[in-house]
């Protein structure tokens, strides 16, 4: 028996005008002429997708939703190398003591960050590692902010493959070095669709000492010739045992057999429930993080039709039992 806890990535089709995310381009950053009044605009827009997280948050709670993915686009241009650098974290600090708050008050509430695919460690070019680094550091304040404890908060996927995978893997180790510890141990590596393997992927998490979040449809979109996922389970929840959180996954369903990498709008059940029998039992718990494009609405979704199955017992409005 193994219970399942499912989230959602950011943003949420049912609250109304609660993006966390909204932007402001550079071209508009640049035609205000006092850039003081220009980084000012900037942090009304971040205090506003703060303010719409904790809508969230609440939204979430109501329904028993007790994993949530935080947008990474929290701080519009945070990282855009002609915007001139400022303390961004304290003119927010009243917004994130609110979130703060709020998560003391919810315990159970994981939460965490997955940055852009351009979040790249295993570049050769300084300036991309450096705009990597400078992401990541970005992230961890944010969490601290929050009081989250850092550690396993950040999913990345490897990087690049630059036509030589033997090279890009060996040139994630080298860099892997030249970060702090306090920003490594922040990270999670994903297998992706269409560049690195599972295989692959969990031979960095093996040698570097990082948790895997497996994700199910990717590996289905890109694996090895005669890769086994079930071959390789034990040792993908092996990469968390050093880890104070629960093991998590991604799980979502091809839009269409011609678009099959792509995201559908909802989650296929029995995709979901072949992946489910499998492995059942060999975990206590494990976090699921839908990656749909209805977002929350694919989540009741999924919910509703898991109800049908015998061998789901239904805990709450988010969270369930394979028996």
């Amino acid at each position: 028996m193994t219970l399942i806890r499912l989230g959602y990535v950011a943003m949420s089709m049912h609250v109304k005008n609660c993006s966390p995310s909204q932007t402001m381009t550079f071209s508009q950053f640049s035609k205000i002429k006092n850039k003081e009044a220009a980084v000012k605009k900037l942090e009304r827009i971040a205090n506003s997708n703060l303010r719409n997280c904790l809508r969230l948050l609440r939204h979430n709670q109501v329904h028993d939703i007790s994993f949530f993915r935080l947008s990474s686009k929290l701080i519009p241009l945070v990282n855009h190398p002609e915007i001139p650098e400022w303390n961004y974290i304290n003119p927010l600090m009243d917004e994130l003591r609110e979130i703060r708050s709020f998560l003391e008050e919810h315990p159970e509430t994981r939460v965490d960050f997955h940055p852009d695919h351009f979040v790249l460690l295993n570049s050769e070019d300084k300036n991309v590692l450096m705009s990597a680094v400078k992401t990541l550091r970005m992230h961890r304040l944010l969490l601290k902010g929050m009081g989250i404890d850092p550690e396993h908060r950040c999913v990345l996927h490897v990087g690049g493959g630059y036509n030589n995978h033997e090279k890009a893997l060996e040139q994630f180790i080298h860099n892997w070095g030249l970060i702090s510890e306090r920003l490594q141990e922040m990270v999670i590596l994903e297998n992706d669709d269409t560049t690195f393997s599972l295989s692959e992927t969990l031979y960095l998490c093996e040698k570097l000492g990082i948790p895997m979040a497996f994700d199910y449809h990717h590996f289905l979109a890109h694996h090895n010739v005669n890769e086994s996922w079930e071959d390789q389970w034990e040792r993908v929840i092996g990469t968390w045992s050093h880890s104070r959180l629960p093991p998590k996954m991604h799980i979502s369903s091809p839009r269409s057999p011609s678009q099959f990498r792509a995201h559908a709008e909802y989650v296929d059940s029995g995709m979901f429930m072949d992946f489910l029998r499998k492995i059942k039992g060999s975990v206590p718990q494990l976090d699921c993080m839908i990656e749909a494009k209805q977002k929350d609405g694919a989540l009741f979704h999924l919910m509703k039709d898991l109800g049908n199955y015998e061998e789901v017992e239904i805990v709450d409005g988010g969270s369930f039992l394979i028996k």
